[in-house]
């Protein structure tokens, strides 16, 4: 089960994420974020487990400007992973 607790200030919108997210989730956290701040933080110190399009969902927030923090080595590390394996040409099939 995922917990949201939202805190806004105005110009801050911080979310703090607690349990699994599921990739049935992502879309519930993207309409938390939908507001006119300009700084935005996912904080993921309550976070348990992940599954793979959730790494990938927080990969991109990551890459538009969304803070990750209080982010758990393990999910860091798929993240990182993620990017790198996105990175990488297909590999071809010997022509």
């Amino acid at each position: 089960m995922l917990r949201i607790e939202r805190d806004s200030d105005g110009c801050v919108t911080r979310l703090r994420l607690s349990g699994r997210i599921r990739a049935d989730h992502i879309a519930g956290i993207q309409a938390e974020m939908t507001d006119a701040c300009a700084r935005k933080i996912l904080d993921l110190s309550e976070v348990t487990l992940v599954d793979l399009m959730v790494v990938r969902f927080l990969s991109s927030c990551e890459t538009e400007g969304v803070e990750l923090v209080q982010c758990p080595p393990w999910v860091r590390e798929w993240i990182l992973r993620e990017r790198a394996e996105g990175a990488q040409p297909e590999p071809s099939n010997g022509s």
